[in-house]
Order: structure tokens, then sequence, then C-alpha cells
């Protein structure tokens, strides 16, 4: 049925209702085949395989019960989480909105799951070898209430590194106190360190998840400790904290604003680090993609992959797939046969 038919039926429940009914109907749905990867669109980053370049975001699949199906919408990986050492409710609901008149939403959910025991039996239960099946990544953070909140990333690195073909180190959510001061310098040299020496051995590549919301100086200081502690690719950005001009009712709601309004914002912070990093660090391209043409521009300016979740609420579950056809599109149309042909041709 198109989505256009049974969105506003959607949109007459609770958002945040709306979210878990759309996790069980993926839940009942059989698991797709292998997706073949496209000779176009496919590439290598940080040395793991894609078979295109559009991802799920964290945050949608946040105990890691449907990231294995998300293939099936067209999506080349898929990124669950975020996931915290011990289980915690989050923020009191409500805490999820849907700003229909922006085509955006803010949410305060701050880390609500299960925790990662529980989610790594789930995972293990459906997850083939690393590198075998879909490309699947997990987001880590920290609990609320943790003491050291370092030593929180440290466990997630060493429980579900064995599960991930890559993880995420999530320090740019604004929806736990204090936790986005892991960004400051000295906080994240001493991050960085922790979690690449918990890595050891492992090959398993480690990604930063940064947010928007950062001075000129900040980027700096982000960009050198991501050369300097080997970090294997850097996505940019989360949710913003900031309020552009909003017409809803729900714009002064607190929490991280994604959607349409973020995609002017993390285009401008991608660009800025891939100024400060040329071709050095691959970065993930996140914040306001609805469209082929903003995909296109954010892997011009020098994303090698894109990640969307808020636009799947206004533009349907097939959304990716669409993106993917009009990438094809514009590549042939500008003449180029490959993804990696356009990473920053524009930067």
């Amino acid at each position: 049925m198109p989505y256009r038919l049974i969105r506003p039926l959607l949109f007459t429940l609770d958002a945040e209702r709306a979210h878990n009914l759309s996790i069980a109907a993926l839940r009942l749905m059989p698991t797709p085949g292998p997706l073949t990867p496209d000779p176009m669109l496919a590439s290598k980053v940080a040395g793991i395989p894609f078979p295109n370049p559009v991802g799920l975001a964290a945050g949608y699949d946040k105990e890691g019960r449907v990231a294995h199906k998300m293939h099936g919408l067209g999506f080349g990986f898929a990124e669950l989480g975020t996931l915290t050492p011990l289980a915690q409710p989050g923020n009191p609901t409500p805490r999820l909105f849907r700003l229909v008149e922006d085509k955006a939403v803010i949410n305060r959910f701050g880390f609500n799951n299960g925790g990662q025991g529980a989610a790594a039996d789930r995972i293990a239960r459906y997850r083939r070898p690393v590198g075998e099946g879909p490309v699947i990544g997990i987001n880590i953070g920290a609990n609320k209430e943790a003491t050291d909140r370092i030593a929180d990333y440290v466990t997630g690195v060493q429980v579900m590194a064995p599960l991930a073909d890559y993880l995420t180190v999530n320090i740019s959510s604004p929806n736990t106190p204090g936790l986005r001061a892991l960004q400051d310098r000295a906080a994240l040299d001493e991050l960085l360190g922790a979690v690449m020496a918990a890595r050891g051995s492992r090959a398993t590549p480690i990604f930063l998840k940064v947010a928007p919301d950062l001075e000129p100086a900040d980027v700096e200081d982000i960009a050198a400790a991501c050369l300097d502690h080997r970090i294997d690719a850097l996505i940019v950005s989360n949710t913003t904290i900031t309020r552009p001009a909003l017409r809803s009712v729900h714009a002064g709601e607190t929490g991280g604003l994604s959607g349409a309004p973020l995609t002017d914002l993390s285009l401008q912070k991608l660009r800025d680090f891939r100024r400060l990093l040329g071709a050095q660090l691959p970065l993930i391209g996140v914040g306001g993609i609805a469209n082929a043409e903003q995909a296109y521009a954010r892997i011009r300016a020098g994303a090698s992959l894109v990640q969307l979740y808020s636009a799947l609420v206004y533009e349907g579950p097939y959304l990716a797939k669409r993106i993917n056809h009009g990438l094809k599109a514009l590549m042939t149309r500008d003449g180029f046969s490959t993804i990696d042909q356009i990473v920053g041709i524009d930067a």
C-alpha cells in the first residue's frame, strides 16, 4: 500500500507508539535474502564492503531487533542502538514529537534500552559471522547515572565488538546531561585512547559520532584527535539543540531536532571536517537527508556514506531504495560510473 495512504492513520497515533508499531511490523516480516552489491554504488569504507552508500542511522532500532532486515528496504547498512552497559528507561514520556509542518522530529529519548547484555544475546541469535551478512553497526553510549562514562564506552567495545561490522562511539546526544562534554579535546583524547586500547587486536572499525553544534575550534580539535587516535571514520552529525525558525506547535519542546531543518547545518559541518581532514579519514553524512539530490550533495561534499532516519517518518519505508535509484540517475547524468568517483569532488 502506498505510504501516502497510510501515513494519515499513523499520524493519528502518538509518535512513539507509531515508532514501536513499525518495529513490531518489521519483526513479523521474514528476513530477506542477501542484498546484491550495486556495481555503481558499492564501495569499501574502513575495510568494510558496503553494497550501497545509504544506511539507517542509529536511533530507530535501539534494541537490535530488526537491523538484520533493513537491507530488504534498500539500506546498504544499518546502525542499531544506542546501547548502554546497563538497562535504563530513558526520559519520561512524551519524548518524541513530529513537527509535521517542518518535516522534522524532536526527540529526548535519553538512551532508553534494555542494556548491552540482553541486546548481545538477541543479536547473536540472528547474526551471521561478521562480514558474511548485512552490514550492521552498533552504536554505544554511557549510562545516565554512570560515575565513569569512559569506562562505560570501554565496556561497550568489549561486549559489542564481536557482533558488529563497526562500532560507533556516540558522544553527541543532547539528551544525556553532560555527554557532549566528551567532545572537548582533553576528554576526547582520554576517551579515544581508552576505546582504542579496549579494541586491542580486534579488527572491528571504530567510528565517532559528533554533534552539529560545534564551534570552529571544536571541529579542529575533534579532527586532530581522530587522526591522532586513528579512528576509522567520523559520523557528521547527530541532532541539534539549536532552533531555527519552525512552524510546528512542538517547536519549543526540548531535545534533539532532526529532519529537514538540520540539512544545511549538517552539510556545513561535513564540509568543515572535509576541509580539515581531506581524504585522510572517511566521513559519513547524516542529518536532513530526504532525497537523492541531498544524498548526492553530501557525497560530493566528502561523505563516503550517508545515513537517514527522520525522513522515513514523512517519506515512507522504501526511501532508501528511491534514493539509491536517484543516485544512479544523477551519476549517469554527470558521467560517473562508480560512487568513489564523486566522494569529495566539490570539496
